[in-house]
């Protein structure tokens, strides 16, 4: 069986369309938690959980106990369901308790694995009454192995991507769609620069604005300073606005303000958003075709801040570019103590948005 996507086992399991076996693993936890419990909630009735599932967490057991779990019958229930949360951490489940890795030392280990492992020879004849599920965070079955090729065959492999930073304000405008609210896009775009791409945190912020907005009412950057406390002034957004339009005062008392708050403005942040930005002003030199939609296409950005590319290109040559890129490596090395002294990250900050824009 292919891997599925989200939303094809949500409407699986909503439907009452079960696998025998579940592997949801990858890097990004929201989507394996959502489903996790999607699966906790609605497979076995609630006045029969009792008899009828388990839920542990890796660390609390190996292999051989998963293994008895998923082979019990249930009582009174044509399922049961076996759920374990962390489940890289389970004795014995991985090779030397990692993920997949490219090396042959790897492989030769699966191999060796493969010949004693009573999980694969569970997996290979399951039992039809059970719904055995495993949340790996952050690690995945070696695709090589036979297990995951048996895993694949019998059950249902559910890969969760971490999601690009540039992907992050349309997700935000989606999910919040998804409840019925709108948000302006730049609001989003602030959102998901001072969030990062952490999924479940952005979700939680969505959440409480949802709470103390009107309904009806777009979601704006006023919404979002007051609701989740980052600055509609000061704040990474702002900065690149000053930088591109070489507002010389504006990108000074940002950039003073983040000397004053270094723990929610770190340089290494900067650098980042930085980097990102004059990438995208070096795509912008190289297009053809400069027309708003095929600039917003190439550079990956909405319409909105098409404008703001315009303006910065004026300000920004090629040449100036590039030195700009040698900026950010000298200064991403200086960050972290190689060829200087100066650790006040404030500091840093201030002296390499002046050389940028000088």
């Amino acid at each position: 069986m292919p891997l599925k996507s989200f939303e094809e086992i949500s409407r699986d399991v909503r439907n009452r369309i079960y696998s025998p076996v579940y592997v949801l693993q990858g890097e990004e936890p929201y989507y394996i938690d959502l489903l996790a419990d999607l699966m906790e909630g609605s497979i076995i009735e609630d006045s029969l959980r009792e008899f009828n599932q388990t839920v542990t967490y890796g660390k609390d057991c190996d292999v051989v106990q998963l293994v008895s779990m998923a082979k019990r019958y249930p009582m009174m229930s044509d399922y049961q369901l076996v759920l374990v949360r962390e489940a890289q951490e389970v004795r014995n489940l991985l090779p030397r308790g990692k993920s997949a890795t490219s090396d042959e030392e790897s492989a030769k280990g699966n191999e060796e694995k493969d010949k004693t492992d009573p999980f694969l020879a569970y997996v290979l004849n399951p039992q039809p009454s059970t719904v055995l599920v495993l949340c790996l965070k952050y690690k995945s079955i070696d695709k090589r192995s036979k297990l995951y090729k048996a895993i694949e065959k019998k059950g249902v492999v559910f890969e969760s991507k971490k999601l690009y930073d540039d992907k992050l304000p349309k997700w935000i405008e989606t999910y919040l769609a998804d409840k019925k609210a709108l948000i302006r896009p730049n609001a989003a775009l602030l959102m998901a620069e001072h969030l990062g791409n952490d999924l479940s945190r952005i979700a939680n912020e969505c959440d409480k604005l949802l709470i103390n907005i009107k309904p009806g009412e777009t979601i704006d950057v006023k919404q979002i300073e007051q609701n989740i406390g980052i600055s509609k002034e000061f704040n990474g957004l702002e900065l690149l606005k000053a930088i591109g339009k070489k507002d010389i005062l504006q990108a000074t008392r940002i950039v003073n303000y983040f000397r004053e708050n270094p723990k929610n403005n770190p340089i290494q942040m900067t650098l980042g958003m930085l980097y990102n930005y004059f990438s995208k002003l070096l795509l912008f030199h190289s297009l053809g075709d400069k027309s708003k939609q095929a600039v917003a296409t190439a550079l990956k950005v909405h319409p909105f801040f098409v404008d703001e590319y315009f303006v910065a290109a004026k300000n920004y040559p090629p040449a100036k570019l590039v030195e700009i890129a040698g900026l950010l490596r000298q200064f991403d090395l200086r960050s972290k103590g190689v060829g200087s002294t100066e650790s006040d990250s404030g500091e840093l900050t201030r002296e390499l948005v002046y050389r940028i824009m000088h």
